[in-house]
């Protein structure tokens, strides 16, 4: 059984998710996450349950670790967690999704100690060589609180039994385990080589609720690496802000 905890989340696009730890209680974290803990709190840092589910994560693209911050003072304790780039921090209670969720595979921010993280793997893995995001999910178990992290906006969609939703793959961030979830290759050639949404696109059919968020975080890189681009291109001379970037170029580089 997970422990019991209490959170706070503080701010808006940043957000940073404080927990709060009675005696002997404990959270766990992908590792890099913590922003700051206050005395009596123990890290303790391992595969999070064997050597085969630490390299079964490291192969997959997560640490090879997770962190375990227990609480061993007298009395209560905190522990915080910031988001690694701009969106919003959701808070699951599992047992309110028959003890399971699955979420995007580095969505995961932290959870209550007591539930099992593990790597779940789609149906078709072929797919996974060309898609990107949304081939390899993480599932979260266990009855306790687990938090996730969205970026950009987050939109809640409740699906009815055979509503069908498709989803470009980077966009989900968990749904629960009602939802039937399958990956569907772009209808069309043009569509496919030009459409500029990849290859694939999750179909996601209910019953059950689909979070999704507004900015995937390879979109968000992507566009800063178009930026910097075309910056090194030269490009940054054309036009007025191009001037003024070429100005603050000058100046910053002295």
């Amino acid at each position: 059984m997970a422990d019991v905890i209490d959170y706070q989340i503080y701010g808006d696009d940043l957000q940073l998710v404080e927990i709060e730890l009675d005696p002997g209680e404990g959270v766990r974290a992908e590792v890099g996450t913590m922003t700051y803990m206050e005395n009596g709190i123990e890290m303790q840092t391992d595969t999070g349950g064997g050597l085969f589910k630490g390299l079964k994560r490291m192969v997959t693209g997560e640490s090879f670790f997770i962190t375990t911050f227990l609480n061993n003072a007298q009395g209560k304790s905190h522990v915080a967690f910031a988001a690694p780039y701009p969106g919003k921090i959701v808070a699951f209670d599992l047992d309110q999704f028959n003890g399971q969720v699955l979420c995007q595979k580095d969505s995961f921010l932290c959870a209550a100690q007591g539930t099992e993280i593990e790597v779940a793997f789609t149906k078709r893995m072929g797919a996974g060589f060309f898609g990107g995001e949304g081939f390899i999910l993480q599932r979260l178990v266990g009855d306790g609180m687990v938090f996730v992290h969205a970026g950009g906006t987050v939109i809640e969609k409740n699906l009815a039994a055979g509503e069908t939703l498709r989803v470009d793959t980077g966009c989900i961030v968990a749904f629960d385990t009602r939802v039937d979830y399958d990956i569907q290759m772009v209808g069309g050639f043009k569509n496919a080589l030009f459409g500029g949404e990849g290859l694939f696109l999750a179909k996601l059919t209910g019953p059950g609720k689909v979070y999704l968020q507004s900015l995937p975080f390879s979109r968000l890189v992507d566009r800063i690496k178009r930026g910097i681009t075309f910056t090194q291109g030269g490009d940054e001379t054309r036009g007025v802000a191009g001037i003024g970037g070429s100005i603050l170029k000058g100046i910053i580089s002295g």
